[in-house]
């Protein structure tokens, strides 16, 4: 067989084989399609009434949702408008609370002022106790110095009058007396000795009545310096009742500077509780506020969760499109095998399909895409989420057309087939998890 027949051979053979598989795979495909087409159909028949009147609790959801997260906006509007106003009223409470520290710190420093105006007043009075027991005693001796010196005097006088009387006598009625003694003395000696006597009368009377005089002199000095320690005493008094005065003044305004005082605090501690007063009303329509919020907030969760639910994607059933268009080998199917790098027995999740590089890998089924990265073992890999729990993962792509998020629907092109993480060669490594748990893709392929 010459080379050029062998190449015909082998284009024919090729030839035979697209034609085959052309055969086998777009009636599939077609059935695929007829299939789906025929259900929606059927869904769209069915479900004509039943769409328009769920279409329509959706958009009335949608407004319920809206009218609650405003009513929610106003609300904390509301709330944080009373949550001000209320910390406004706290910072004047506290304002008021430190001026009330402050007249209070002022009053306790009066309070001690006023004790010592008040021990320096009890000390006066004691002083003017003491002095004026002092005085009294005075008084009472100064009564007794009189009385002496009234004694001394009528004595001194007395003794004057004597004296005075006995000269006169002497002089008037006894002038012959001195001459008789004279002229009756039996000689000079006789004369001396009456002469002496008379003379030591004379001076005993002068001597008694300077005794009598010394007396009186001492009485006078001594009521003297009693009435001068008397003047002191009074002078004293005197001061001391002006201290008195002056001490009893200071009382009486530090008296009156304390009563204004207390009355401030009074007026303080009013304001003060009907401050607290005002923030407990703040505080009572905060709760009022926050239990109205809380009713909102419940109702929207309930609402999101009704239109969430309404909105849930549910898989209509069906046969999956074939992701890897035109490439129907199987190089691995889903089950125990013996893994190709790791070599050991284990279970393979997927149905691998042998498909060149760069070749377009199709959304099996309508759905989201959850999922459009990158990891060590799958590679370039994307999930799609299709409702009812079902969940088709293709790895090992060389290139993504999609991203999180993104709408797709049966048939769309989502990657390229390629060989990136642990893979021996360009394949599609196609996966199902049903209710989190890997299922056989065939399930849903045939």
């Amino acid at each position: 067989m010459t080379r050029r027949s062998a190449e015909k051979r082998f284009l024919l053979l090729v030839l035979c084989m697209a034609l085959c598989t052309a055969q086998f795979v777009l009636p599939l495909q077609a059935y695929a399609s007829e299939k789906k087409s025929s259900d929606e159909s059927s869904d769209d028949d069915d479900d004509d009434d039943s769409s328009d009147s769920s279409s329509s609790d959706i958009d009335d959801l949608k407004r319920q949702i809206e009218e609650s997260k405003a009513a929610k906006k106003k609300a904390d509007e509301t709330k944080a408008s009373l949550a001000s106003g209320m910390a406004s009223v706290q910072q004047i409470i506290g304002s008021l609370q430190t001026e009330k520290n402050n007249v209070v710190t002022y009053v306790a420093t009066l309070d001690a002022a006023m004790e010592q105006i008040q021990d320096d007043l009890n000390e006066i009075n004691a002083a003017i106790s003491e002095n004026m027991i002092q005085i009294e005693e005075a008084e009472k001796a100064i009564e007794k110095a009189q009385a002496a010196l009234d004694e001394a005097e009528a004595v001194r006088q007395a003794q004057y009058e004597a004296i005075k009387d006995q000269i006169h006598f002497m002089y008037t009625s006894e002038k012959n007396t001195i001459f008789s003694l004279i002229f009756s003395s039996k000689g000079i000696a006789d004369l001396l000795n009456r002469t002496q006597y008379i003379s030591r009368i004379m001076d005993y009377d002068q001597r008694k009545l300077a005794e009598y005089a010394r007396s009186v002199e001492a009485a006078e000095e001594a009521k003297k310096l009693l009435e001068e320690s008397k003047a002191k005493l009074d002078e004293k008094q005197r001061e001391l009742e002006d201290q008195q005065a002056e001490q009893e003044e200071k009382e009486s305004d530090m008296s009156t500077l304390i009563s204004a005082k207390e009355a401030e605090i009074g007026q303080y501690n009013a304001e003060i509780g009907n401050k607290e007063a005002q923030v407990a009303e703040y505080k009572k329509m905060i709760a009022e506020q926050d239990a109205e919020i809380a009713a909102i907030e419940a109702a929207l969760r309930r609402q999101q969760a009704a239109l969430a639910e309404a909105n849930r994607r549910v898989y209509g059933g069906g046969q999956f499109v074939w992701p890897a268009p035109n490439y129907t080998r199987i190089s691995d199917d889903y089950g125990m095998r013996q893994h190709p790098t790791l070599g050991v027995q284990m279970m393979h999740n997927g149905v691998d399909m042998a498909a060149p590089s760069g070749s377009p890998i199709l959304a099996a089924a309508d759905g989201q895409v959850i999922a459009a990265s990158y990891s060590s073992t799958m590679g370039n890999y994307i999930m799609i989420d299709h409702g009812s729990d079902l969940i088709t993962i293709y790895m090992h792509a060389s290139g993504l057309n999609v991203s999180v998020g993104q709408e797709v629907s049966a048939g769309d092109r989502i990657g390229s087939v390629g060989s990136t993480g642990r893979s021996t060669g360009p394949h599609l490594h196609f996966g199902v998890r049903k209710n989190g748990s890997y299922v056989n893709p065939w399930n849903y392929l045939k």
